[in-house]
């Protein structure tokens, strides 16, 4: 069984999924940050591949990116790392990142060495949905890799059950459709998303992910759904402390205290 099935069948709710990106603050910084998510009782860890046009991504994000690939981090060298400590981490990987340097890449070269690294699924935001079905998801599948897809508020009750039929892992649920960043609190009318779709009973989990940043947004978040997505309140402390342990411990006290 794939890990992240095995995850969620292990822990229905109160997930805490880490976004963070390759290459950031330093080179090799990845096994690093990956371990001490770990060690902290962190369920999944995404590992953000970076790109010079992140589209969906807010500020902290995309110059996290900028900072990552003037450090010299590209699909090469990530895979290279991750091989290395592949038999370290014992929670489920997702690599995060955007179609243009996946497709570079080559994607059935990318699904093996996901495969041969731990890697157990991705995330792919530019990823029309209708390639995921016709070209992406049967390699994927052959790998035994998990395409997890995203809805957000936009998104038609259709289109949200199309996705629930077609995936498996879980659906990543944007809480809006502006870019990532941090938010104080969700406002009734993201609340009033999160129950609508919880109350679709979707065959798949869900994580809420993009303003998560405190302890009442991840109680939100806990309340809707399977767990959430944090990604630029931890990008914005591994800035401030320069020390993953230190950076993680301060995003634990900022979400339960």
């Amino acid at each position: 069984m794939n890990p992240i099935n095995q995850l969620f069948q292990k822990k229905e709710r109160e997930i805490l999924s880490v976004y963070f990106t390759a290459g950031f603050p330093a080179i090799n910084d990845t096994e690093g940050v990956i371990l001490a998510l770990q060690n902290a009782g962190i369920d999944l860890v995404e590992v953000g591949i970076p790109f010079s046009d992140p589209l969906a991504d807010g500020p902290v994000i995309q110059e996290s990116s900028t900072i990552a690939l003037r450090n010299g981090m590209n699909l090469h060298l990530l895979f290279s790392q991750l091989e290395q400590m592949k038999d370290k981490v014992h929670i489920p990987l997702i690599l995060m990142g955007y179609l243009n340097p996946i497709m570079q890449y080559g994607f059935e070269n990318f699904c093996r060495d996901c495969k041969k690294t731990g890697i157990s699924g991705m995330i792919i935001p530019d990823l029309p949905f209708n390639d995921y079905l016709s070209d992406c998801k049967p390699v994927a599948d052959r790998y035994g890799l998990k395409i997890i897809m995203l809805i957000t508020p936009e998104t038609s009750d259709e289109r949200i059950r199309l996705i629930d039929e077609h995936t498996d892992g879980f659906i990543y649920m944007v809480s809006s459709a502006a870019t990532t960043g941090a938010q104080n609190r969700f406002d009734e009318k993201k609340l009033d998303y999160f129950r609508h779709v919880d109350r679709m009973n979707l065959r798949n989990p869900l994580l809420i992910g993009f303003g998560i940043s405190n302890h009442a947004t991840l109680a939100a978040a806990f309340e809707h759904a399977s767990g959430a997505i944090i990604g630029s309140r931890f990008i914005r402390l591994l800035a401030e402390e320069k020390n993953p342990e230190a950076a993680v411990k301060k995003l634990l006290e900022s979400l339960f205290k």
